[in-house]
């Protein structure tokens, strides 16, 4: 897995990653992470034979990047990691002085202009491991997955606070640590009035650690979002989207649901692949006949015959064959 993502890295300057309809496309194709969805292993530190390789922790980021940059975007840093879903402190730590890891970890934002939709990409680590049994090199576990935006802040926030709390607690232990080592030697008398009086500031401080410690709730919800897969994403958008749009009802915010369920791309199965080419079917309707949304596009027509064209051609689609001679 680390040979194929090393030779991934290799690639990745040269290939055009253009063909791609959508990040989520992207993610999937490239194999960023494991095909069922799931975070992968990256080597982010070699052992000393192979210290001058480079390291493969940026290789989600590099390949987000250029593909941004190849749709006319620009993709930049929006949250910085706070390596919410790595559990163990000590691979925390580890991961945190790296700084191969950190640069190539956090939330990006791809700004795309006028021309189409913004996205957001999270590159997060979820643990780290030793490669090999006598060996000093070691992977880091990223999960890449798009984002909305709200989605994107409530982790992030959550993350901070999280890490914020973690802070506090290891400072109170850290005092109290040295309180005792301080009083070592007092006589009896004295060392019983002084435990008693760090007994009291001991409760005061871990009182004001709980009361400043962050609901369960607020860190529980990008927790959900973690388990929730591309495809179940994809799906409630798409079913929104076209429920919305039948009914002729919140008619831009359904053309914006029913563009994001076609910018995750094909998903697995034959439902994934249905998913995704109906979602382009709606993006097309929407760029053609719902004003609201496609007056926002100087050339909506033209995006809808380039969405149309990629179900026609890769999925031989009747109804987008029979929306081009519609547009023609």
């Amino acid at each position: 897995m680390s040979l194929a993502a090393c030779n991934s890295m290799q690639g990745a300057k040269k290939n055009i990653l253009h063909p791609f309809h959508s990040p989520q496309e992207l993610i999937v194709k490239r194999g960023i992470n494991q095909p069922d969805g799931k975070a992968k292993d990256y080597v982010y530190l070699w052992d000393q034979q192979q210290r001058h390789n480079t390291t493969q922790a940026m290789y989600p980021r590099s390949v987000m990047t250029q593909y941004c940059h190849e749709q006319g975007g620009k993709l930049s840093l929006l949250y910085k990691s706070k390596f919410g879903l790595v559990n163990d402190p000590a691979q925390r730590t580890r991961l945190a002085a790296n700084r191969g890891v950190v640069q190539g970890i956090g939330a990006y934002k791809c700004t795309m202009g006028d021309l189409a939709e913004s996205w957001i990409v999270s590159i997060e680590p979820v643990a780290e491991r030793q490669a090999e049994n006598n060996s000093k090199t070691r992977n880091v576990r990223l999960l890449t997955r798009l984002m909305k935006t709200a989605e994107a802040h409530n982790f992030y926030q959550a993350a901070a606070s999280t890490a914020k709390t973690a802070k506090k607690q290891v400072n109170v232990v850290k005092a109290t640590a040295t309180a005792k080592t301080s009083v070592a030697a007092k006589p009896t008398a004295e060392q019983k009035d002084h435990d008693r009086k760090e007994l009291e500031r001991k409760e005061l401080a871990k009182a004001e650690v709980e009361k400043k410690e962050p609901k369960p709730v607020t860190v529980a919800t990008p927790r959900a979002s973690v388990n929730e897969t591309p495809q179940q994403q994809q799906m409630k958008l798409y079913v929104t989207a076209r429920r919305d749009i039948n009914n002729g009802r919140n008619l831009n915010n359904a053309c914006n649901n029913a563009q994001r369920a076609y910018n995750y791309g094909k998903q697995q199965g034959t439902e994934g692949t249905r998913v995704y080419t109906e979602s382009g079917m709606l993006v097309a309707r929407c760029l053609t006949s719902i004003s609201t949304y496609s007056s926002r596009f100087p050339n909506a027509k033209g995006q809808a015959q380039r969405v149309l064209n990629g179900l026609a051609s890769q999925y031989n689609h009747a109804g987008a064959k029979n929306m081009l001679k519609q547009l023609n």
